[in-house]
């Protein structure tokens, strides 16, 4: 009788909402999952936006220092003791755009490369999809891009009443887009360096000084046609940050020519990066928790 209705029990069995098992296929990426968890993301936009400000004097007024600054030291450094020319665009506007979109990759690489490691403890408290962390991080990162944008804005129009001339016309369409790309480009390769940290934490000594050395190699504080001149072009288009680089001044500027090939190129190394990113990031987070 006892055997019946336990047998009894066991054909009644509860439905469940939700159930979490391990994913068999190597590209199971289920995306749709974050997208459920959409209001998780927002939480987490507004923790990384509100934690790089709490306890501190000046708060959102560090991203106008930072580049104010930055932009001083360029037009000491490569301005004046190099004399490394601007393509006839005045110095300060021409420094501030390269460091604004700069930034925003750099931010959105240093920030996702640490996933794993820096969010341990969330991914062994509970779960959601852990893609989730590194999206956020570029979202949150889309705030610093616009407050350093508004303030490039503020001296292109001082330039712009002091010239009596101001570059606005449909390349300005193409902003979002390279901002996209930028956003692309530091979301895989973020994860990817993400994926391999959690065995070989020596990517997380480098990741600052190959950042630097990268900025060196991209023109931000100088113009491409500068290194065409010295025959060092060909190397430094090379790099997938470049044609973005320089398509981001040419929208705003309007000086030069767009190098759409360049941009081809820069599309499709970004989707190969973000794809072979999201497989490493899929394979890695059902173990990582034995490795971190």
């Amino acid at each position: 009788m006892d055997t019946q209705t336990t047998r009894g029990s066991d054909s009644t069995a509860e439905h469940w909402d939700t159930v979490i098992e391990p994913r068999a296929k190597l590209l199971d990426l289920n995306l749709a999952e974050v997208w459920r968890y959409r209001d998780l993301l927002w939480l987490f936009v507004k923790r990384d936006f509100v934690s790089q400000y709490k306890q501190t004097i000046l708060g959102p007024l560090w991203h106008f220092i930072q580049p104010i600054f930055t932009t001083v030291i360029y037009m000491f450094i490569f301005g004046q003791v190099a004399g490394i020319p601007t393509d006839g665009i005045d110095r300060i506007p021409f420094y501030m755009s390269g460091i604004a979109i700069w930034n925003y990759f750099s931010s959105c690489l240093t920030a996702t490369s640490s996933t794993f490691v820096a969010n341990a403890n969330i991914f062994g408290k509970v779960y959601f999809p852990r893609l989730v962390i590194p999206l956020s991080s570029v979202m949150s990162n889309i705030v610093k891009f616009g407050i350093q944008f508004f303030l490039l804005l503020v001296v292109l129009s001082w330039f712009g009443v002091k010239n009596g001339h101001f570059h606005f016309g449909l390349s300005w369409l193409l902003i979002p887009l390279l901002v996209l790309m930028m956003a692309g480009l530091g979301l895989g390769m973020g994860i990817i360096i993400s994926s391999l940290t959690t065995k070989y934490r020596d990517f997380n000594v480098l990741i600052g000084f190959a950042v630097q050395l990268l900025m060196y190699a991209t023109p931000v504080a100088y113009p491409l046609s500068y290194l065409k001149d010295k025959g060092l072009g060909g190397w430094v288009a090379w790099n997938p940050l470049s044609p973005i680089v320089e398509a981001f001044r040419y929208s705003i500027f309007g000086v030069g020519q767009l190098d759409v090939q360049g941009l081809l190129f820069s599309g499709t190394f970004i989707i190969i990066v973000v794809m072979i990113g999201l497989v490493m990031f899929s394979k890695v987070e059902r173990s990582f928790m034995d490795t971190v």
